[in-house]
């Protein structure tokens, strides 16, 4: 767990004795803490917590839990009296009388001291008086003198009630200015109001009660450290009423993906007509940047909007425009009506030149915008959208609560997409789509983000998280509901494959002891960022998809319903939900190994932790975990095909009766559950034996369950490798996408590990079997077939082409060269244009025509295609150029970088480069994408995974460790030094084994 810092560095200091004129904090502001962080005092047998984590109530628990204990104890130690045989009590000894007398005079002098002392109000720091004569430590605000705040998260004694919010960006100097004022309502009596303000220029700062004609000017102090400001009132702010803060501010447009920045993009792709936009990405904590404010997801208000802009840009925002003004020179100023009750992050702004088309559904006018040239592609998405709409409101049995709905493709845009209450903003790749350069596998895309904005139009901002601790609340729901919404509307979309293999992937990171709980105590902008990973979407995801089921579906329906009416417009947090889960599930990090082991009627069920390092140091996952784990089963004795029973776990053994013996067993059905499943010896024999003789008895997901399953477990030495090898044999007569494409996964793995350490013989060993020879040579160069038999030509392809197997390469290139030779006006089949435009990247003239298409073409799937594979090449200087030009966002925009990074890493030319790389351009690096955020994460594994040597190991942490210690203690970077600790620990383990098999 990484230490929570109230600071990224040691603040200023100064005694409060030499400020006399300082105002005085409230007794609650010392050391407020919100409710949210109350739900870890239950766990805290398993879940250490610092002093500083636990608000006044969990304290006040804890410290009564030890008076009572102590007390039991002093009952039966009773040594001041002593009991006479008659039951009566003796008088006290002398020494007993001096003791007592001289306790009572401390005692009493101690009270008076504390009824003397002036004005003196006592808080868990100690006594704070208002004459200063104590020695209070406070750090520096910008001016010098005292900030009166050293807490990351705001107090409680103000909130905020409504923002008039005016903004006017001028993309000619990149500059913006704004005013605010935030009227809000004062819970407890103080002096002051604490509040967010992130790099802006505050020129302008009054206060007025409401109703007040005369605002009066007040002293503004900021802390960028915590980014705060603190507002003193000229006089006291009273308890119940409310005031009126205006501002004045001015800023720059960012040069970041966070906040108000810029985008730049040319009108045409066919010259270099640059044009720019501006708009916001407030989620986590950069509204702040755009214009003070309360800026966590608790201090919910209500938003009026106000933009100047010139006369040929356009503005939008979450509401409807209201009304649009004319000003002095040639500007003009649109309105937008006030908006729901909503958190600062969803606050979303956009000023420029985009087209849209529009489609009314019950009332609701739902567009899809874009930049002019692209205004072909919306299509499909603004039908998506209306389709999606409708199933949620009629789902959720709540309507969607504003007028209009809009999606917007940024041209340059870090994150997949974002919920922006009524202004929903995507990157291009994750809303255009075009039908002759799309693909099955786009569409799907297309349309899996969609669902997963619109899904946060009811999780995430009708009800919200309390804190940045149970984001997962917010993601994992609308994870949830993207794949259950997919597979409902549009089912010839939806693969049964899809989430299984996130959540295997998913298990790798939650098995570390680098991973976390999904609800987790966060303090400081870097740890919230790091919530934003695979354990808050796809674990999250995974508990409900148990829960569902576990619970009839209808059950499960009408709960997440009765959760949403009773939160709306709130905010939320995890033991709001359902507790049993939250106890097990939410609070302990990783996930259970679920041993089972048949003896005639009986199943014996035993559950531990699941971790991939047991051998390493400071292992941080309890063996007394245990989880409420909702099991299910199928026999051989199951009359009906994929059947299924349930049983729920909830202590460390157990045992399952059958109705009678049965020749197999196979727990985890579909893989519906967060868990591995080990068998017994004899258990696995029969699974094996049973794919090989009967495969289709157990379900698709079933088999690639299997599969999974024992490569993890031969990576523990639980299994023997060969045990593993022995099980995919069967796979020659696999004709289901998601087992072949499971047994891919880990062929891949384990050749990217042996071919790394540069053993290239043993790796072409590994290419020799013969599991997937058939299946590749029965693939055709032609886009047809359903959705998951394109997504398996694909995989199968991919894999053969990268390897050289077949003639794969071949055929590649003999159509990438029709394809060149007529200009790029020949049709190519979608599913594996990346395939055959990799193949003729191999080459110099290919990468540079390639190259040259990039930049010339407008549909944005096929120039995705197109950078993946220029990423894929094999010419060192070709790999520097295109990264270092991807950091630059000239001719490729950085929100691509990553994916030239991750690609270019998982080459052999290219996955020491790609380190490289990332070590010289780091501090780039975080100052365009921030430290903590999600691609730096992605960054950092990708460049990483694959090293397995101690060398490798050693230079990683030194890098990391001569950036700071803040760095080093990322969770990131420590999952990425595990990771090659346990790719280590996989080859001693199973190299020579390996080699025995092959």
């Amino acid at each position: 767990m990484i230490e929570n810092s109230m600071f990224e560095e040691e603040p200023d200091v100064v005694d409060l004795a030499k400020e006399p004129c300082l105002h005085p904090l409230e007794p609650d502001e010392v050391e407020y803490e919100p409710r949210s962080s109350r739900l870890l005092v239950r766990g805290l047998g398993d879940h250490e917590m610092d002093e500083d984590e636990e608000d006044y109530e969990s304290s006040a628990k804890l410290l009564g839990m030890s008076f009572m204990n102590r007390s039991t104890g002093l009952r039966g130690n009773t040594v001041g009296y002593r009991q006479n045989s008659d039951g009566s009590c003796s008088a006290p000894s002398v020494r007993t009388t001096v003791i007592c007398a001289v306790v009572l005079v401390i005692a009493v002098s101690v009270i008076m001291a504390i009824y003397l002392l002036p004005k003196c109000t006592f808080t868990k720091e100690g006594c704070h008086k208002q004459n200063h004569t104590m020695d209070d430590i406070y750090p520096l605000a910008t001016n010098g003198k005292p900030f009166p705040w050293a807490n990351f998260r705001l107090p409680s004694a103000v909130v905020p009630v409504h923002y008039d919010i005016v903004l006017q960006p001028n993309l000619t100097t990149m500059k913006f200015w704004g005013s605010v004022q935030i009227t809000v309502k004062v819970l407890q009596v103080t002096w002051h109001i604490i509040l967010h303000s992130s790099k802006l220029n505050i020129t302008k700062v009054t206060l007025s009660s409401s109703g007040s004609s005369q605002p009066k000017q007040a002293e503004l102090r900021e802390y960028p450290l915590n980014d705060q400001i603190a507002i003193f009132a000229p006089e006291a702010l009273l308890a119940g009423q409310q005031y009126n803060i205006n501002m004045e501010y001015f800023s720059n447009l960012s040069e970041s993906y966070s906040g108000f920045y810029r985008i730049a993009y040319n009108n045409d792709n066919r010259n270099s007509t640059k044009r720019w936009l501006a708009a916001t990405q407030f989620e986590p904590l950069s509204a702040r940047s755009a214009f003070p404010c309360f800026d966590e997801p608790a201090f919910k208000a209500t938003f009026q909007v106000s933009v100047k802009r010139d006369n040929q840009h356009s503005a939008l925002s979450n509401m409807p425009k209201k009304a649009t003004k004319s000003l002095a020179d040639g500007l003009v100023q649109d309105e937008f009506y006030p908006s729901v009750k909503m958190s600062t992050y969803l606050v979303a702004i956009i000023v420029g030149n985009l087209a849209n088309r529009t489609k009314e559904t019950n009332g609701i006018q739902v567009s899809v915008y874009s930049v002019p040239q692209k205004l072909n592609h919306t299509e499909y998405a603004l039908d998506t959208a209306v389709e999606l709409l409708k199933f949620y409101q009629k789902y959720f049995n709540i309507t969607y609560p504003l007028q209009k709905l809009d999606l917007v493709a940024l041209p340059d845009f870090e994150a997949g997409a974002m919920e922006n209450w009524g202004l929903i903003t995507f990157r291009e790749t994750t809303l255009l789509h075009e039908d002759t350069t799309s693909s099955a596998m786009d569409k799907k895309r297309v349309t899996r983000v969609i669902a997963h904005e619109l899904a946060h139009q009811w999780f995430g901002n009708l009800v919200t998280m309390e804190w940045w601790n149970d984001l997962w609340l917010n993601e994992g729901f609308a994870t949830f509901m993207e794949n259950f919404a997919l597979k409902k509307v549009f089912p010839e979309l939806y693969t049964d494959y899809s989430f299984p293999n996130l959540q295997f992937k998913t298990m790798e990171k939650d098995s570390m002891n680098s991973s976390h709980p999904i609800s987790l105590a966060v303090q400081s902008s870097e740890e919230i960022e790091q919530m934003f990973d695979a354990v808050s979407y796809i674990k999250g995801a995974s508990l409900l998809s148990m829960l569902k089921n576990y619970l009839h579906s209808d059950i499960f329906q009408a709960s997440i319903q009765l959760y949403l009416h009773d939160h709306s417009y709130g905010s939320t947090q995890s033991d709001d939900l359902w507790d049993s889960m939250n106890q097990t599930w939410t609070l302990q990090k990783g996930f259970p190994l679920v041993t089972v082991k048949r003896e005639g009627k009986l199943i014996h069920l035993q559950q531990e932790p699941f971790v991939h390092n047991v051998e390493l140091e400071n292992q941080t996952v309890p063996a007394s975990y245990l989880w409420s784990i909702p099991l299910s089963y199928t026999t051989s004795n199951d009359s009906l095909p994929y059947s299924s029973h349930n049983y729920l776990l909830q202590q460390k053994s157990d045992a399952v009766e059958l109705p009678g013996e049965t020749q197999w067993v196979k727990f985890n059905v579909d893989s519906n559950g967060f868990y591995i499943v080990q068998y017994a010896e004899k258990d696995w024999t029969a699974l094996i034996d049973l794919l090989k003789t009967e495969p289709t008895a157990l379900s698709s997901r079933d088999r690639a369950n299997l599969i999974h399953n024992i490569f993890n477990l031969a990576g523990l030495g639980r299994v023997s490798l060969a045990k593993a090898f022995d099980l995919i044999e069967y796979l020659v007569k696999e004709n289901s996408t998601s087992p072949i494409i499971q047994a891919l996964d880990q062929m891949n793995r384990i050749f990217n590990l042996v071919e790394k350490r540069g053993m290239q013989t043993l790796s072409a060993r590994i290419l020799m079997l013969r599991l997937f020879k058939d299946k590749i040579n029965q693939q055709k160069w032609t886009t047809d077939g359903t959705l998951s038999e394109q997504e398996l030509k694909s995989s199968l392809l991919t894999f053969a082409c990268t390897h050289n197997l077949e003639d794969c390469s071949t055929d590649a290139t003999k159509l990438f060269n029709e394809w060149k030779d007529s200009n790029g006006t020949k049709s190519l089949p979608t599913d594996v244009m990346k395939i055959i435009f990799t193949a003729g990247a191999k080459t110099e003239s290919g990468w540079n025509y390639l190259l040259s298409m990039y930049a010339y073409l407008v549909s944005e799937p096929e120039k995705l295609k197109i950078l993946e594979a220029l990423a894929s090449a094999d010419d060192v200087k070709k790999l520097i150029w295109l990264m270092q030009t991807s950091l630059e966002g000239s001719i490729i925009r950085s929100q691509d970088l990553p994916t030239v990074i991750t690609t270019a890493s998982q080459n052999l030319p290219g996955h020491l480069l790609a380190w490289d790389f990332v070590k010289e351009n780091w501090d780039q690096l975080i100052r365009k994408f921030h430290r903590g955020s999600y691609t730096m994460q992605s960054i950092v594994i990708a460049t990483t995974c694959q090293f397995s040597t101690q060398e490798h190991l050693l230079e990683v942490k030194t890098f990391f460790e001569s950036k700071s210690e803040e760095t080093a203690q990322l969770r990131f970077v420590r999952e990425a030094i595990e990771r090659i600790q346990l790719n280590i620990q996989w080859m001693e383990k199973n190299l020579e084994t390996l080699e025995k098999l092959l």
